[in-house]
């Protein structure tokens, strides 16, 4: 299988020289093993404990004693949300013996949901979040193709699979292990079939706002055991979750989130689509590629804070970046002639980004439509977008 460098390789190594203990954390699958054994090469002696495995967990029967056999080797501790009870002992050794990137942490839950490890190892962790392939590091490593991408999604064994067949069987399976044995790890007594069912209603619902009360009605469920199961599959990096914006405006604004399936090749198998023609023809098709937009955006822009605009009107924006006083909007067109509404347009007046991106299926150079408003391809927008 082809090995796509990654972006976050570079804030591993610096990160490693900041802390004792650095954490990458993402969804199953998405590469965090891979990334590790990549930069170890450059490394000294490493040692690496897959804590789902019964023979390397029970290397860490007496942790303190194990740590100390290894004091002058990188420890590699890979889903390390199953060992949460780990965390104590690390600041324990941590403390002997300070040693920036003496320990890598990998897991697939994210930190609040890793009981207590902010907490115990405060100042001695750094955190970073790996997502699945973006558009932006496929196209580096010059295998990018944005119907394959958009179909396939960035999972590196669905995106890099030998056929779109292969690619559905692969995320069938990751679905169901999901469901019926990740979430019970962490402690989540929820019947697979029900979770299921639950996070097939957010596909339905992507980029929509969310309606908890109409969700948990139509699942049978309280309104707050719909924002549980809401919570829990942000926190496993399934599903985002998008705040809207509050502008100093007499304008009603709404004031729900809105959702996404994190992933389109997920969201593509949750609705049961089985080629790229069957999502060209599902009423998903212009959400499913807004949900693309905005997670390849918000995974290659750090420090921004991140909003849709919409008033009760339905003047819209998809995705507002902001900085301070500065903004950057950005709305999603499925389309190679995107057409924009007139409640765009007065968006925009409230707004008042200095630049804005129309982001588009297409192949062609970027190109403006007014001053400070671009419209291009996803690649282009991610390019742009590097050096704010």
């Amino acid at each position: 299988m082809k090995l796509v460098p990654r972006a976050a390789a570079a804030q591993v190594a610096q990160y490693r020289e900041i802390f004792p203990a650095v954490a990458v954390l993402g969804p199953r699958q998405c590469g965090k093993s891979t990334l590790v054994k990549m930069l170890q090469e450059e490394w000294r002696d490493f040692v690496y404990l897959d804590l789902q495995d019964p023979q390397d967990l029970n290397k860490l029967s007496e942790p303190q004693l194990f740590f100390q056999a290894n004091l002058n080797k990188i420890i590699c501790l890979d889903e390390i949300q199953l060992v949460p009870q780990l965390f104590s002992v690390l600041r324990s050794e941590i403390d002997k013996k300070r040693v920036n990137g003496r320990f890598m942490l990998l897991g697939s839950a994210s930190r609040d949901l890793i009981q207590k490890s902010s907490e115990t190892l405060a100042g001695r962790i750094g955190f970073i979040n790996l997502s699945p392939f973006t558009a932006a590091e496929l196209q580096s490593a010059h295998c990018f193709e944005l119907r394959k991408y958009w179909f396939r999604g960035g999972f590196p064994e669905s995106y890099l699979a030998q056929s779109d067949d292969i690619s559905v069987v692969w995320r069938e399976q990751f679905i169901r292990s999901f469901v019926e044995r990740d979430v019970p790890q962490l402690g989540f007594q929820i019947p697979a079939q029900q979770l299921r069912r639950f996070i097939t209603m957010c596909a339905h619902a992507q980029g929509q706002i969310l309606n908890y009360s109409k969700l948990a009605e139509s699942m049978s469920l309280t309104h707050p055991t719909a924002r549980r199961y809401i919570d829990l599959l942000e926190q496993t990096f399934l599903v985002r979750t998008l705040m809207p914006f509050e502008a100093n405006t007499k304008k009603r604004l709404v004031k729900s989130p809105k959702v996404y399936v994190r992933d389109c090749g997920l969201l593509n198998q949750l609705l049961a689509l089985e080629d790229f023609n069957d999502l060209m023809g599902h009423p998903v098709f212009g959400a499913s590629w807004e949900g693309l937009v905005v997670e390849n955006v918000l995974t290659h822009t750090k420090g921004w804070n991140a909003f849709f605009y919409r008033s009760s009107g339905g003047d819209e924006i998809d995705l507002i970046l902001q900085k301070g006083k500065r903004f950057i909007a950005i709305e999603c067109k499925a389309s190679a002639a995107p057409k924009l509404t007139k409640g765009f347009w007065r968006a925009l007046e409230v707004v008042k980004p200095e630049k804005t991106f129309v982001v588009a299926p297409i192949q062609d150079a970027p190109y403006q439509i007014s001053k400070d408003i671009w419209v291009c391809s996803l690649t282009d927008v991610l390019d742009k977008l590097a050096g704010e």
